[in-house]
């Protein structure tokens, strides 16, 4: 029997209706939209406003778009990896929850978080159970609402991010399509540099903490800035390298959709024109773990079967990572 590989074979995506613009953010902090487009390249970003609804509610979205265009029923899915850092509840975990609200009552799932390089951690995971043959439908979920850990009085940080993501379907593969190496790296010395303050075990929810505003996203812009262009660029270099993979091989980059500059060098670095090089980030900003998901749902119809695609991240901890596949289906 040939080697099996795990191929994404369905995608689905989802961003909630209200947008944020930065015209709206002017009206909020010292910012400009001249500011924010330079610097970032974000335009807008899409914000879930509904009462009562959480990151589990725009993964149900993104899933039966997904269903829908495998054709297949949620019943058939035998496991959910949920990538987030905003979860619906601390626990149980939004898996369980994804799968309750979508039928998938012979799954079972967890949640993986590792900031912005959540989606990545999660498709490597998910790949090893295709890979090993225990399992043959894999969901992987990457979603994050962000506007629920964004302190909208801080410049800093409001300014980035949205809310989003998608799901990706995996199954097996005997022609040598789907993933074909990975490179996930992390340093936890990162930590006090993007990272939410108060909330877990260390320093749980009191009085102080929410007075102080310490439930929020907290960023040093510089120092994340630094790591995230040398760290995401060298990686994606490295898995060509690893694979003996030129630029002319290559065929699309998706990168983390958290700075146009940071992407810019990362393509630079790898030897890649701008054509190849796919964005939306100046619709939906930083999903965190939604916007490689999301590159995937907007561009679905440029992938031929047999191209090459290098996904590269970087995200706070620090986590950051590659992962090269070949793309398994033509695309109507």
């Amino acid at each position: 029997m040939s080697r099996i590989t795990a191929a994404i074979t369905a995608i689905g995506g989802y961003v909630p209706k209200d947008v944020l613009t930065n015209q709206d953010l002017e009206k909020m902090v010292d910012t400009s939209d001249e500011w924010i487009t330079t610097r970032t390249g974000i335009k807008e970003r899409h914000i879930l406003k509904e009462p009562g609804k959480a990151s589990s509610d725009i993964a149900v979205e993104a899933v039966k778009e997904l269903l829908d265009k495998r054709g297949i029923s949620a019943k058939e899915i035998e496991l959910v990896i949920f990538a987030t850092v905003t979860g619906d509840l601390i626990f149980p975990a939004s898996a369980n929850i994804l799968c309750d609200k979508i039928g998938a009552t012979n799954a079972w799932g967890f949640d993986l978080g590792a900031a912005c390089s959540g989606f990545l951690y999660a498709l490597q995971t998910g790949a090893q159970f295709i890979q090993a043959g225990t399992h043959s439908k894999v969901l992987v979920v990457g979603v994050d609402k962000m506007s629920a850990i964004i302190d909208y009085q801080d410049r800093n940080t409001c300014i980035i991010f949205g809310d989003g993501g998608g799901a990706v379907l995996l199954e097996p593969n005997y022609e040598g399509l789907g993933i074909q190496d990975a490179i996930l790296k992390s340093d936890g010395s990162g930590r006090e540099f993007l990272f939410q303050k108060s909330g877990g075990s260390l320093r749980p929810p009191t009085i102080e903490t929410v007075t102080n505003r310490e439930h929020f996203v907290y960023q040093e812009g510089k120092t994340v800035f630094k790591f995230a262009v040398t760290n995401m660029a060298d990686v994606s270099k490295r898995i060509m390298e690893q694979n003996n993979l030129r630029s002319e091989d290559v065929n699309w980059l998706l990168a983390h959709q958290a700075n146009k500059r940071i992407i810019d060098y990362t393509a630079e670095t790898m030897g890649l024109p701008s054509e190849k090089v796919l964005m939306n980030i100046q619709r939906y900003g930083n999903t965190t773990s939604g916007t490689i998901p999301l590159l995937f749902k907007d561009f679905e119809k440029k992938f031929k079967k047999g191209d090459n695609l290098i996904l590269a991240t970087f995200g706070g901890g620090f986590t950051w990572g590659s992962i090269y596949l070949k793309w398994a289906y033509d695309c109507a």
